[in-house]
């Protein structure tokens, strides 16, 4: 299954755009096993879908748009607005459906195959090899255990080995896969006239009062939004850890009562060759995998030297081949039992006999071997004094989040009194606009709402502790105000009749174009100026405007020579005149290929969608459409 999820990942990649939310290391455990009592907003089948884990995927969604947008404004309302709502249930809807099927499917990923995926992602690696500290940050980061944490990764893996079986089944036929590529390579020899906006400025004539009725019509264009410019002070529990210090007894302490936690179990190190041969192999390739192994150990057992180099050679597993077999150092439970205990019962040096295993025959070379120790103090006293720090500031962070609250309400007149109270820095912002999304602070629309009340305006009041993030409040007050303003008509007059002109003119252009257009295709001789022929195709017209490329192209060429129109971006207008019509003949180089197979990819979502749209209509979904559409409270 794993070669399916490996040879057709581009497919699958379209699937998971329909069934996941792009968690990293994420998997849908917390969505599907904490279903409890409560208003629910979704049912599918005999699986509930919270209310609670809605908003948390919601919030989840909208914290990685933030993160894409990489500095960039986004528009208000984007962030929760009912298609955005229904996008993230629908696909919370589609999660559930795919995972019951691959529950009852017996879809599993057995813990060598999670061991080996782990260890193949880049952002795990350093210089090319799995870095156990890079891993325990990632999981450190989600605030997991690792058992929890590779139990999400295993059921996300599980439903990309169930999208990738469906996706295997889809099938496009030659003929109707030209259908859809050969069209994108017919090339068309096409020359141009263009007809300039500019020349057709001098003949429009405005009323006398034309700007002044736009700008009147169009009152909202020229408002100036209302702005702020506000302080603030963050109380958040990353901040608190900065406050909090740690004795060397405290760090003793921890070390002392967690023997257990800090032990490093015995550990080996290993070097496999793997000759492939699934368990539900027919038996004839499991004959030919084994005979395979047994000729390279005989190899071996002439010159173990060659260990490597046969690894390379003639490994299957993609993950160790390349580096001679090599596996680093791994731990009991690592690896699938029939490995395991061949190699925690092998001598240092030592090559072994074929093991088998679900995957297939190895021949293990046994390179290290590390005994059941204890990890010094030394060893885990930063890893001990970060825990306790992080410990310290949740409490502390809890104990203050009330007061801070309090503060600021109580103490509405100014800032400085819940800065001192928590040691806080007050912090500045930039001018800020209603109604506008920023970044940052700005772009919280509670705390906006708060920063432009009446209150906070007129009042010079601190807002309320608004909650931007997770164990984060912040209280702004705001130190400067704009009151909404209008642009005077006097001021853009001039930009007014500009734009009305070049409208004016661009309709005398599209006007006069479809005249001669009207006379070309009548046949009647009209004097003008064809430029250079070009060869154009619709995958070859990058540079040119959609709209010309459409109008060439839907032309008809049952008689030639033929012609089309379009205006460009610009405001001008263009004439084309198609001579000659070069059919694709279906034979193809890497770019029809490619095509081909995104043909194919487009075909077997639509049929994935609309797999996932009969399960669903087994399963029997229903929406609380109130509960939806409601917005959470903060």
């Amino acid at each position: 299954m794993f070669d399916i999820v490996r040879n057709n990942r581009r497919v699958v990649q379209v699937f998971l755009v329909l069934i996941m939310l792009p968690f990293a290391f994420f998997g849908v455990e917390s969505y599907i096993s904490h279903l409890g009592a409560g208003d629910d907003i979704a049912k599918v089948g005999d699986n509930k879908i919270t209310t609670q884990e809605f908003r948390q995927a919601l919030r989840e969604q909208q914290e990685r748009i933030r993160a894409s947008a990489q500095g960039r404004q986004i528009p208000p309302g984007v962030l929760d607005s009912p298609e955005a709502r229904r996008a993230v249930l629908d696909t919370l809807i589609n999660r559930h459906l795919l995972s019951d099927y691959a529950r009852k499917a017996h879809f599993t990923v057995s813990d060598q195959a999670l061991v080996q995926f782990i260890s193949s992602v880049s952002s795990l690696q350093v210089d090319g090899k799995f870095s156990p500290e890079k891993y325990d940050a990632i999981v450190a980061a989600q605030s997991l255990t690792k058992e929890a944490f590779e139990a999400r990764l295993r059921q996300d893996i599980v439903l990309q080995q169930a999208a990738a079986g469906i996706s295997a089944s889809s099938l496009t036929g030659k003929t109707s896969s030209a259908l859809w590529v050969n069209p994108l390579f017919e090339e068309r020899e096409v020359s141009s006239s263009m007809l300039k906006l500019d020349q057709y400025l001098s003949q429009v004539k405005l009323a006398a009062d034309a700007a002044k009725t736009y700008y009147d019509a169009h009152s909202k264009d020229f408002e100036i939004p209302a702005q702020v410019r506000a302080e603030f002070v963050i109380l958040s529990q990353a901040a608190l850890m900065n406050q909090v210090t740690v004795s060397e007894a405290d760090i003793k302490a921890a070390y002392d009562s967690h023997q257990d936690k800090y032990r490093q179990g015995a550990e080996r190190r290993a070097s496999h060759i793997l000759i492939l041969a699934d368990k539900a192999a027919p038996e004839a390739k499991v004959a030919e995998a084994k005979a395979k192994a047994e000729g390279l150990l005989a190899q071996l057992k002439k010159n173990p030297k060659d260990f490597a180099k046969l690894a390379k050679e003639n490994s299957q597993d993609p993950g160790s081949a390349a580096k001679g077999g090599d596996l680093d150092w791994f731990a009991r439970g690592a690896m699938v039992k029939p490995f395991e205990e061949a190699a925690f019962s092998m001598k240092e040096g030592e090559i072994s006999s074929v093991v088998r295993s679900d995957f297939g025959f190895h021949i293990i070379q046994l390179t290290g071997i590390r005994g059941d120790k204890g990890k010094s103090l030394a060893d885990v006293r930063g890893e001990i004094e970060i825990e306790l720090k992080q410990q310290a500031a949740a409490k502390k962070y809890a104990e203050a989040a009330e007061g801070f609250t309090n503060t600021v309400y109580e103490q509405a007149d100014s800032l400085k009194p819940v800065a001192d109270k928590y040691k806080l820095e007050i912090q500045q912002t930039g001018w800020i606009a209603k109604g506008v999304a920023g970044n940052g602070l700005a772009s919280n629309p509670k705390l906006l709402a708060a920063l432009f009340s009446d209150d906070a305006i007129k009042n010079k009041r601190n807002t309320e502790a608004v909650e931007v993030a997770s164990n984060t409040l912040v209280s702004a007050r705001v130190v400067e105000s704009k009151p909404a303003t209008s642009v005077p008509l006097a001021d853009v007059k001039d930009a007014i009749e500009k734009q009305l002109t070049h409208e004016e003119a661009r309709k005398l252009a599209i006007k006069a174009g479809h005249e001669l257009l009207i006379r070309l295709f009548k046949g009647e001789t009209v004097n003008l100026v064809w430029g250079e022929i070009k060869n154009i195709s619709r995958i070859n017209a990058e540079k040119m405007p959609l709209s010309s490329v459409d109008a060439i192209f839907k032309s008809s060429t049952s008689k030639l020579p033929s012609y089309a129109g379009a205006t460009t971006p610009d405001g001008d207008f263009v004439l084309y005149r198609i001579s000659k019509v070069t059919p694709h003949d279906g034979t193809g180089d890497q770019r029809t290929k490619a095509l081909g197979n995104q043909y194919a990819q487009i075909v077997a979502s639509e049929e994935f969608a609309a797999w996932l749209a009969a399960l669903r209509e087994k399963a029997g979904v229903e929406i609380n459409q109130k509960l939806l559409e409601t917005k959470e409270e903060k």
